[in-house]
């Protein structure tokens, strides 16, 4: 009960330090646009979909990337409705919100399992997906709709769920229909 206590109390001290970030006119801004951009995993998707119309040599995993992107954030939606955590009412949110629950944040999944699958396709150093989903993250406190363990849960969902998905993703269809050999 006591350490309960304290995770709770330490996940309202982080919120509350991250929210305060957004006091800074610029940062709310980044923050807001970040959090529209990632609604229902919008700006993944649009991404990876971008990704099979820009590689065309890659295209399946594109798309499989995206579908593995898009599984992740259903995924998280699911575990939402299960858990039902009320969102934080100590720190006032600067953005509205599709839902009442935080536990895990769809957003955190979503860009999670983006930046794992893009991992997949690419060497991590060509892939700038990573920083763009860690300020996806952290908006999320900055907007103050999530706790810090909402976020952390929602980055395990994702990244669990791409990296799940990773060798189907990376699969090579043949002219049967199968898959064979992986992304070169």
């Amino acid at each position: 009960m006591h350490q309960e206590r304290t995770l709770r109390d330490l996940d309202h001290r982080l919120l509350a330090a991250a929210h305060a970030h957004g006091d800074r006119p610029r940062i709310a801004a980044a923050a807001r646009i970040l959090s529209h951009s990632g609604e229902h995993g919008a700006l993944w998707l649009a991404a990876g979909l971008t990704g099979a119309a820009a590689d065309p040599a890659h295209r399946t995993a594109w798309l499989r990337g995206t579908a593995v992107t898009a599984g992740a954030h259903l995924a998280s939606m699911g575990v939402k409705r299960l858990v039902r955590r009320p969102r934080p009412h100590r720190v006032a949110p600067r953005v509205s919100t599709a839902g009442r629950h935080s536990f895990p944040s769809s957003h955190a999944t979503s860009a999670a399992a983006a930046a794992v699958a893009c991992a997949a396709l690419r060497p991590p150093g060509l892939c700038a997906v990573l920083p763009l989903a860690a300020a996806m993250c952290l908006s999320r406190l900055v907007v103050g709709v999530h706790y810090p363990s909402d976020v952390a849960a929602g980055v395990a969902l994702g990244a669990l769920t791409a990296r799940l998905g990773a060798r189907w993703m990376t699969r090579l269809p043949t002219a049967k229909g199968t898959d064979r050999g992986a992304v070169a």
